[in-house]
């Protein structure tokens, strides 16, 4: 039997993240990255070829990826949103926002890059349609997507053996999104918004594009709903 191709998911104890991985398990064996331990434990017991990695991302080290050697697939999905606008948002929170949105994303995959490099290896982002434009009241957010967006765009060139391919969803129905519309103070109505599996589809769609094809970008919105 031929070596299955493996991949690493972070955030993947729920939401978008859950559902790429179990997109992705009927073909490749799974690193599932999250802080939520018995949350990853759920995701991983349907999952054969699955395991767990609990880690918090902004304090990974060396030795978290030590035994990497090769690694075919790498996806940023983990992510946070603190809404408000700019003269009410402090500082903590733009460093938080910044820290776990682009700086652990870009340590991340610097630590994992000779591992990518063995594989030729294919990075995905999950970015937002905030790393497209800025909303009122959203602008810390859209400012961390802004710079995801740069730092795939310079992955992609710098590293041109990798495939480097940024998802841009419209809002998804996710335990962050009822979140989110909590603090706008609006209905959470998931039948406007995608479906976590509509995003996975996407992810897959760029992983098994035909050799000669590289995809860079895809924007996806929900079909129902508000544009954003």
């Amino acid at each position: 039997m031929p070596e299955r191709p493996n991949a690493l998911v972070t955030g993947a104890s729920r939401g978008v993240g859950a559902a790429i991985a179990r997109a992705l398990a009927p073909t490749h064996d799974l690193l599932l990255g999250g802080r939520d331990t018995e949350a990853l434990t759920g995701v991983v017991s349907g999952l054969p070829g699955a395991r767990p990695w609990p880690v918090e991302l902004t304090a990974v080290t060396e030795a978290d990826v030590s035994g990497m050697d090769r690694l075919d697939v790498l996806v940023h999905s983990a992510g946070v949103v603190t809404l408000g606008r700019v003269g009410e948002t402090p500082a903590e929170v733009w460093r938080r926002t910044m820290e776990i949105n682009v700086i652990a994303v870009a340590e991340l995959t610097r630590l994992l890059l000779p591992a990518l490099r063995a594989a030729r290896g294919h990075v995905v982002l999950i970015n937002s349609g905030a790393g497209q434009r800025a909303n009122p009241g959203w602008v810390s957010y859209a400012a961390s997507k802004h710079a995801l967006r740069a730092l795939a765009d310079g992955l992609r060139l710098e590293e041109p053996e990798l495939q480097v391919t940024t998802v841009y969803p419209g809002r998804v129905a996710t335990d962050m999104q009822r979140e989110v519309r909590d603090r706008e103070g609006g209905p959470y109505q998931p039948e406007n918004y995608l479906d976590p599996d509509s995003v996975a589809r996407v992810v897959v769609t760029a992983l098994t594009a035909s050799p000669d094809a590289h995809i860079t970008e895809i924007t996806v919105r929900p079909a129902a709903g508000p544009p954003n």
